[in-house]
């Protein structure tokens, strides 16, 4: 097997030790095992990551971002695709792209055999992603993540006169 000739070459073998099981915290069901390719070969601007999802397990959780765009290429396997409340049967060969602010979306492996896909997209300096069905909303500054209740949001700026008058 060649070694690591190149930093912006990343073989196969080398991608496939690095797999690792991901999960969101906020889904029981999310668990998928992947490697970020883009990282691996030295990107920073994007990310490319290579994913496997084994049946009735999920991606992460449903979900929109308002800065990077992303996007999903199914190469192996069947599952659901939930984007913008409507569900859509998707399978090899499949795309989906998610242009910003995008509407929410999420990836369920409904078929029988591993859901194999690459995803990707933008790597800003910020991001805001929103979790409609549980009401948080996540800013992300550099590696700092806060999350936020939707229901405590305010809007801002000067107090409403008529609701100031005494």
């Amino acid at each position: 097997m060649p070694g690591n000739e190149r930093p912006e070459l990343v073989r196969s073998a080398d991608s496939a030790a690095r797999m690792g099981i991901h999960s969101h915290p906020w889904n029981p069901k999310s668990e998928m095992n992947g490697v970020q390719l883009g990282r691996l070969a030295g990107l920073k601007r994007t990310g490319i990551n290579l994913a496997r999802i084994a049946p009735g397990k999920e991606s992460f959780v449903y979900h929109s971002h308002e800065r990077e765009e992303e996007w999903l290429y199914i190469l192996s396997g069947t599952a659901t695709a939930e984007i913008d409340g409507e569900e859509h049967a998707v399978g090899p060969g499949d795309f989906m792209g998610f242009p910003t602010p995008s509407v929410a979306h999420h990836l369920r492996n409904t078929g029988a055999e591993d859901l194999v896909y690459l995803m990707g997209g933008e790597s800003l300096d910020a991001e805001i992603s929103t979790f409609p069905r549980l009401g948080k909303r996540m800013v992300r500054t550099g590696d700092k993540l806060e999350i936020y209740d939707l229901a405590d949001a305010r809007p801002f700026g000067p107090p409403d006169a008529a609701a100031a008058a005494p």
